[in-house]
């Protein structure tokens, strides 16, 4: 149903334009918005409302029906006789039902693409709806989720409403109370690009607006319309995987994961075979500073130990002896790359357990 401030905002803005009272009551003539005060004309609501009439003048005033869905919602009161007032008042009402009508479809859309997200419809009610609703079923998509650490109780949902707001093509809703969705249309051309530029202008905005924590994570582009709950969760698995492995990033794509999403599935009991038995009883993670610093690095530059030693300050030999050190403790030389691979995989791993042991999963 439309809010009573929705109502009492066009009614205000009516009266301002054409200089005439209203009054908008429901079937029992209680009154719900008015510009003034129009008590005498309550008790000929409810008889106008069992009336065939769509519209009557009684005592002074015009009444007209307003309805939601063939059902009979409201009943408008406009003060004055004569041809001018009815035109008026009718020009009101035409308003009003349109309000009713886009605000209900508003919420239809909006049901309707939850439903989507969490895979609740069937695929034959997801083609009739969207033609009930006048949704295209066919052009490119992507799902957009923006974390709101603040809850309900931030304004991370209006804020993107009113960026998006703009372009009815474009779904801003919520399934939870800390993440708001986006359900963003895109060109047939360049899609990814596109779907990047626009988390990083949303970003950008919402950092404008105050947002502080939080990011934005989202799936690849999809071309129908079922499948927006599979770029929905893919968003989900971006901003799951994106805290263990890119915290320091604001913006996760999920076609950015790489290996991190496939970690991010296994189970706790198989990475902790893992990691038994590659290492024994010890962890990649337990060595000293330094010597996690030297194989960060090694890693970033690609297993080059010329470009590791330039950029730690150190002397080439110093990074040698470093990496035949961590080779005697392990068993894995980083300078062969299976061996790299599996020191690189089991750091991942261990930080995936880490922070799985410190969530409620």
């Amino acid at each position: 149903m439309i809010s009573n401030q929705i109502l009492q905002n066009t009614i205000d803005g009516l009266k301002n334009i054409t200089r005439v009272e209203f009054c908008i009551m429901d079937v029992d003539g209680k009154e719900v918005v008015s510009t003034a005060d129009m008590g005498s004309c309550v008790g000929a609501v409810a008889e106008f409302a069992a009336s065939v009439a769509d519209s009557q003048e009684i005592q002074g005033y015009q009444f007209f029906k307003i309805f939601d869905d063939q059902m009979l919602e409201y009943v408008l009161v406009a003060a004055g006789t004569g041809e001018d007032s009815y035109i008026i008042g009718k020009l009101a009402a035409f308003q009003i039902q349109n309000l009713v009508i886009a605000y209900k479809e508003r919420l239809d859309k909006d049901n309707f693409v939850k439903n989507l997200l969490l895979d609740n419809l069937l695929l034959v009610d997801i083609y009739s709806r969207s033609k009930k609703l006048h949704i295209q079923t066919d052009v490119p998509r992507a799902v957009l989720i923006v974390e709101s650490p603040g809850g309900r109780d931030s304004n991370v949902l209006d804020l993107a409403r009113t960026y998006f707001g703009g372009n009815s093509k474009d779904f801003v809703t919520e399934v939870d109370e800390n993440n708001v969705i986006i359900v963003k249309e895109l060109p047939e051309t360049d899609r990814a690009k596109e779907m990047d530029k626009t988390a990083k202008q949303l970003w950008a905005f919402l950092k404008r607006e105050g947002m502080r924590d939080g990011r934005v994570a989202y799936g690849t582009v999809i071309q129908e319309i079922k499948e927006v709950s599979r770029s929905y969760k893919e968003a989900r698995m971006a901003l799951d995987v994106g805290k263990i492995f890119f915290d320091e990033r604001e913006i996760i794509a999920y076609s950015e994961l790489g290996i991190g999403r496939l970690i991010y599935q296994l189970p706790l009991p198989l990475c902790k075979m893992f990691i038994r038995e590659i290492f024994g009883g010890k962890s990649p993670d337990e060595f000293d500073e330094e010597t996690l610093g030297t194989i960060y690095k090694f890693f970033e530059n690609s297993l080059n130990v010329s470009e590791t030693s330039r950029q730690l300050f150190i002397h080439r030999n110093t990074l040698v002896y470093r990496l035949d050190k961590l080779q005697k403790s392990t068993g894995l030389d980083l300078r062969v790359f299976e061996d790299a691979i599996t020191f690189k995989i089991a750091l991942m791993v261990v930080k995936y357990m880490k922070y799985m042991e410190t969530t409620d999963f």
